[in-house]
């Protein structure tokens, strides 16, 4: 497929429009962050630089979520001007169809879709790191610090609980550790205290083994002992924000691993996963809906196009937004719930598509 002089027009004034409405946005958005901060920073006696290096890492991810919304107001913006300028009709004059028009449109959206998910894939996760820290130092401290009734599945037949857990001192407390053949319990190890050594070691305090057989029980009991157990500190208490910090591969293991071990708090992992890929597809729909919208001319102009399409833009994030709160409380699969917002927003692209574009 040779992209035409016409094509290459198109798509170089769209992903113009995009980077320029992109730039806009985020110096408008630092801005805002920056007076909504500064007293935090200032109490925590934050230096210059700390603040320069978490703004270097705010930038792309606010940009990077925000994608959606300005792809959809970039394109009806670029295309209403064409419009308004009866460029569209001088192409569909020269025998150029409408579909043959969305061609350069649709390169664009799979160009955006694909930054979208590299982004969200491997330079979010890397950004994300120090941006947390950042602000868990000099802002807020949003993620739990206790986390109660927790229970693991550490290997087969090895079942882990923690009444509570700390997660500053990385220590456990009223601390079991059963294990199983089949149904049958064979061993039993409780413990008063279970601090994190590293390397899947855990000091134990006052603990107590009681091993069963055929024969009976035999208990041993003792003040400390360390004892390998395969279960981190990250993996007992999530941050809220944790699933930034990974990669989209590393994402999918930590999924598959806690699904192993029957742990219900992956929800919000699920969610960022499926995201990340729904992304493309965003793109796609909300490109297509935005040329179907704003390719005639219409009297009013531009103004008429760009109010629609942020309503219909903010109606899209917060459908989106709604749905993944269905997920999370277990009302719908994650996939359904973060696929939604698309199979929503395909019938109205269809319709706009028979109603309002040019033929």
């Amino acid at each position: 497929m040779s992209l035409k002089k016409i094509d290459w027009y198109i798509i170089r004034k769209f992903l113009g429009t995009f980077f320029f409405a992109i730039l806009l946005i985020m110096a408008i958005a630092v801005v805002l962050d920056y007076n909504e901060k500064m007293d935090n920073f200032a109490e925590h006696e934050a230096p210059t630089f700390a603040i320069f290096k978490y703004y270097c890492t705010f930038v792309p991810y606010m940009a990077n979520m925000l994608s959606p919304l300005v792809i959809f107001v970039a394109c009806i913006f670029f295309t209403s001007k064409l419009a308004g300028n009866s460029e569209i009709i001088a192409m569909l004059a020269t025998g150029i169809s409408f579909n043959r028009l969305l061609r350069p449109y649709m390169l664009s959206a799979l160009f955006l879709g694909l930054l979208t998910f590299a982004l969200n894939s491997w330079v979010i996760p890397v950004t994300s790191v120090p941006r947390l820290a950042l602000l868990k130092q000099y802002y807020k401290d949003k993620d739990k610090k206790t986390q109660y009734n927790n229970q693991f599945m550490v290997a087969p037949g090895e079942v882990a609980f923690f009444y509570s857990f700390d997660r500053d001192s990385q220590t456990g407390y009223r601390f079991a550790l059963e294990k199983f053949e089949g149904t049958q319990l064979v061993s039993r190890l409780t413990a008063d205290r279970a601090s994190w050594e590293g390397n899947d070691t855990w000091h134990l305090t006052n603990y107590k083994i009681r091993d069963i057989t055929e024969r009976g029980e035999t208990i041993t009991e003792g003040y400390a002992v360390d004892t390998v157990v395969h279960v981190a500190p990250e993996d007992i208490i999530v941050g809220s924000k944790d699933m930034e910090k990974l990669t989209t591969p590393a994402l999918k293991e930590y999924i598959d691993k806690q699904r192993g071990r029957g742990v219900g708090n992956i929800k919000e992992y699920e969610i960022e996963y499926h995201k990340r890929f729904a992304a493309i597809a965003t793109s796609f729909i909300l490109t297509f809906l935005g040329v179907c919208l704003s390719s005639k001319k219409i009297r009013g102009g531009m103004g008429i196009n760009l109010g629609i399409g942020l309503v219909l833009a903010f109606a899209y994030i917060l459908f989106q937004t709604v749905s993944s709160s269905f997920a999370v409380s277990g009302a719908m699969s994650v996939i359904l719930a973060v696929w939604l917002p698309n199979l929503v927003y395909l019938p109205l692209c269809w319709y706009v598509y028979e109603k309002k574009a040019p033929k």
